[in-house]
């Protein structure tokens, strides 16, 4: 794998980190997949979560984690270590301090390489997605009362295209409503992070003449 091939264009391709504004606009949403859902006026809440991208020798990978199951909202599902924005907080400082109090992440260990599409949740958030490089494997620990598992994902696994697949589910006197997903292994990727890796996917390969010629190049 290059690895050294993958930092150039996450480097190149992803949004300055000093470019952040609260109010960017989303490049994504939930109602990508949803047209036919009224895309409410209101004022999105500000939120970042930390993709972290290690830089294992065998390929990269990337760490996500399952929600604690007694969580109020979304419990259960896979996500990245992220949350709403504090006053006065930057995308990068939010994700790089969730991670911190999700998994134990240590800041300075993690280089910011740049911000993917922000994305506009159903429920109301703006999630700017914040990548991180780490050179080193790091030594992490969930937080017993937000997470309930970690574990790492291959980035080719993620990067492929024939992993991307649109499901759905119905809901009683609604329209079907449709989603990304990519399950890998026992696990069920699905919604907003789902959502966030098929457009870094894009961002990164999209443009190029041949995207799997491109997605190869970074691949183990």
């Amino acid at each position: 794998m290059s690895l050294s091939s993958l930092k150039q264009r996450l480097t190149a391709r992803l949004e300055p980190v000093a470019g952040w504004q609260p109010d960017r606009t989303a490049g994504r949403s939930d109602f990508d997949l949803n047209p036919q859902e009224n895309r409410p006026a209101r004022t999105l809440k500000p939120a970042a979560v930390l993709v972290p991208v290690i830089a294992r020798p065998d390929g990269a990978t990337v760490l996500l984690t399952r929600r604690s199951d007694q969580l109020a909202s979304h419990p259960g599902q896979i996500a990245f270590p992220g949350g709403r924005l504090d006053a006065g907080e930057t995308a990068a400082v939010a994700a790089l301090r969730e991670a911190w109090e999700e998994v134990a992440l240590v800041p300075d260990r993690v280089e910011v390489l740049g911000l993917g599409d922000a994305y506009e949740t159903g429920t109301g958030f703006l999630v700017t997605p914040v990548v991180g490089w780490l050179n080193v494997p790091p030594e992490v620990k969930a937080a017993p009362d937000e997470v309930a598992e970690l574990f790492e994902v291959p980035w080719d696994f993620l990067m492929n295209r024939l992993n991307h697949r649109q499901d759905f589910y119905d809901r009683e006197g609604e329209p079907r409503r449709w989603f990304w997903a990519m399950p890998w292994q026992e696990r069920y990727i699905w919604g907003v992070t789902a959502g966030i890796v098929r457009a870094l996917r894009t961002r990164l390969y999209g443009n190029e003449p041949e995207p799997a010629v491109a997605t190869a190049e970074d691949a183990a």
